[in-house]
């Protein structure tokens, strides 16, 4: 017997939560058929029923009638059957039900993980359901506890966590703050839903820029591409195919204001504001701002680009720790040496007597194998000719 009680609860359970009372059951009555078949080592297929109107577990063991038995578990031969009943025949179904005595006590406690078990899935798949809404958005979360260099945080009740790499270098976070963190991605695994956050990732920006720029949101002006150096620098490069709006001026704002409110919240953060353009010898050229790039040179078999800057541009070009050369290079997707022009020209100088000295070389060697010269021994340097 089950207690008219367990039902109720599966009732309220359905009402309150939202989980239908048949996604329980069906999951009990295959637990109840492995625990049945545990306890009593019965070697027959097993189906379990909950009977509600009469409150009983029903237990039936059942073998299919064969020829040639494979699975003895499954299956039972026709003349074996047919020593129960002369009508079995092939395909038919033998059925018993059987019971225990104490397997009452078994399903009670199958039943009470069962639910608690299911309950978590749910809840764990609702919770999940609930913060997808919040990927790639910004979000105030608020801090819980701090272990070491990570910190933990709540949002929709769930805990989730920053890890150093995911921290401003700036950042002076105390338990109990409300900060604003960037969801990147909802993971489910078997401890429940996984919330990736980040205030590093240049998803933070991208989400900022779009609270501040309406243009962004309308579609009106595109952030191309967007790298970040969390708590130095960021680069965004901008478009649109609109002729009448300056996609630079949209983001930047009236008087800086736009772009000053993320530098603000970024901690003081350096945001480029790039135009994109096709020309890459032109974009390049452009990445590296604020420097001021005198010549580019690309190469388009390993997408490498030699960039001239004159003296007093050079270490604005590569940033500190070639920070500013480095994101230039992200941007664009190009490698990027930087040299001074005077340094460019002299390399361009040494290619070009390179270059000369090889095709002054091809010219004599064409000379020496047309005349049959190539074999004869030098003197001084000089071939020994005979007239």
């Amino acid at each position: 017997m089950i207690n008219k009680d367990f039902f109720l609860a599966l009732d309220e359970l359905e009402n309150i939560k939202g989980i239908k009372k048949e996604t329980f059951i069906e999951a009990l009555e295959v637990a109840l058929e492995n625990a049945y078949k545990r306890h009593t080592n019965i070697q027959k297929a097993v189906k379990v029923r909950l009977l509600e109107k009469s409150h009983t577990i029903k237990v039936i063991a059942y073998q299919t009638v064969v020829e040639y038995v494979e699975d003895r578990e499954t299956q039972i031969s026709l003349e074996d059957a047919r020593l129960e009943n002369k009508k079995y025949k092939v395909g038919d179904i033998v059925s018993e039900e059987v019971a225990s005595r104490d397997f009452g006590r078994i399903a009670a406690q199958t039943a009470k993980q069962i639910v608690l078990q299911k309950l978590r899935e749910v809840e764990s798949a609702k919770a999940i359901e609930d913060l997808v809404q919040y990927e790639d958005s910004l979000q105030f979360v608020t801090v819980r506890r701090i272990e070491g260099s990570v910190v933990y945080v709540e949002i929709n009740k769930i805990e989730a966590q920053l890890s150093p790499n995911d921290l401003m270098p700036n950042d002076k976070i105390k338990v109990g703050d409300r900060i604003k963190v960037y969801v990147k991605k909802i993971k489910s695994n078997n401890k429940g839903p996984q919330v990736l956050l980040s205030r590093t990732a240049a998803g933070y920006v991208k989400k900022l820029f779009e609270q501040e720029v309406p243009e962004l949101l309308n579609g009106v002006v595109q952030i191309k591409n967007i790298v970040r150096d969390a708590g130095y620098r960021t680069k965004v490069a901008v478009f649109t195919e609109a002729k009448d709006i300056d996609p630079v001026g949209a983001f930047v704002g009236n008087r800086g204001m736009r772009v000053n409110s993320i530098v603000s919240d970024l901690g003081g953060e350096k945001v480029d504001i790039i135009p994109w353009c096709e020309d890459i010898l032109e974009f390049i050229a452009r990445s590296l701002s604020p420097a001021k790039v005198a010549v580019v040179q690309v190469d388009d078999s390993d997408n490498t680009a030699k960039v001239a800057v004159q003296d007093d541009q050079l270490s604005l070009a590569i940033g500190k720790n070639g920070q500013n050369a480095r994101l230039a290079a992200r941007l664009t997707g190009w490698k990027i040496d930087v040299k001074t022009y005077a340094a460019f020209q002299n390399m361009q100088t040494v290619a070009a007597e390179r270059e000369s000295e090889l095709a002054n070389q091809e010219l004599i060697d064409g000379i020496d194998e047309e005349f049959g010269l190539e074999d004869l021994e030098p003197i001084n340097g000089i071939p020994d000719l005979e007239y």
